[in-house]
């Protein structure tokens, strides 16, 4: 069993990032028991993550590692709008719903998709080394503790705060916006699910479809739908609340910089590196955003 203080410093700080946005996003909110209820919403996050991180950890797996994820969303989606029903006594209003159903069929589709993928795999290739100790491993639960959370700390708080107005320029181009991002996310995966079930493309990259115009154009949704999130959520918060807007932007530092690009352009220059046409690809195809290089 390994164990690093450093991994246990940077759990506590992904911790710590997380209640001072939960703080923030809680000013002039609800409390339950006195308990601000996105800060409650953070805590089941850690919790929950925490929990699924033993059996992982004990039978050396990452096969449900995105799958909890998924279910943490919608863990995360219940709490806020249940406690925000039994404790203002008011039904949940036309916007808060549409939030919860976008963050639900995303969730959903997303995590499904994940957990398919490892199962047919048999295994994620990020955690190969990282699954057999303590330390690094619960690092990486902690982190997606933090992603769930920080990804919806938005969309949570214009839960809890429940507008009760959808008729506005930030609800229809956010909503445009997400759509975009969505099928984005969709479509790129399906495609790359498809080329890598043929067994001639083996050991080559794709570089056809929406894999022409970006070289993670599934990511650039990913990040493009949370925009269209937070765009949504903007007309319902308040003061410190603007903090949870930060959402976007850790998703682009993660995915460009920890957890994503960065670690998928290292494997495919290990592997293509010497390919002329992985080269010219390279040359002439964005990184992320389509047609920007």
């Amino acid at each position: 069993m390994t164990h690093n203080t450093k991994d246990y410093v940077v759990i506590l700080f992904v911790f710590l990032f997380g209640f001072i946005i939960a703080l923030a996003g809680s000013h002039s909110s609800v409390n339950y028991n006195a308990i601000p209820l996105l800060l409650i919403c953070l805590f089941v996050s850690f919790v929950f993550h925490w929990i699924a991180f033993i059996p992982s950890y004990l039978l050396r797996t990452e096969k449900y590692y995105d799958i909890s994820g998924t279910a943490s969303y919608l863990l995360l989606l219940f709490t806020s709008s249940y406690y925000t029903v039994q404790i203002t006594d008011k039904t949940l209003h036309t916007r808060s719903v549409f939030i919860m159903f976008l963050v639900a069929i995303w969730a959903l589709r997303l995590g499904i998709f994940l957990f398919l993928r490892v199962i047919r795999a048999g295994h994620d290739q990020r955690f190969k080394k990282v699954k057999e100790q303590f330390s690094p491993f619960l690092v990486w639960w902690s982190m997606s503790a933090l992603w769930v959370f920080l990804t919806t700390a938005n969309a949570l708080t214009a839960i809890i705060n429940n507008y009760d107005s959808y008729d506005d320029l930030y609800f229809y181009s956010g909503t445009f916006i997400w759509i975009v991002g969505f099928s984005f996310e969709v479509i790129a995966d399906e495609q790359k699910r498809r080329f890598r079930s043929l067994q001639e493309n083996k050991n080559h990259f794709i570089s056809s479809g929406l894999w022409s115009i970006s070289r993670h154009p599934n990511y650039f949704g990913e990040i493009l739908l949370w925009i269209g999130m937070a765009i949504i959520a903007f007309p319902t918060l308040k003061g410190w609340q603007y903090f949870t807007l930060i959402s976007p932007l850790f998703i682009y530092l993660l995915l460009t910089k920890i957890s994503g690009v960065n670690l998928l352009e290292d494997i495919a220059d290990k592997k293509w590196g010497q390919d002329e046409k992985y080269q010219k690809y390279k040359v002439n195809t964005p990184v992320l955003v389509p047609f920007l290089k």
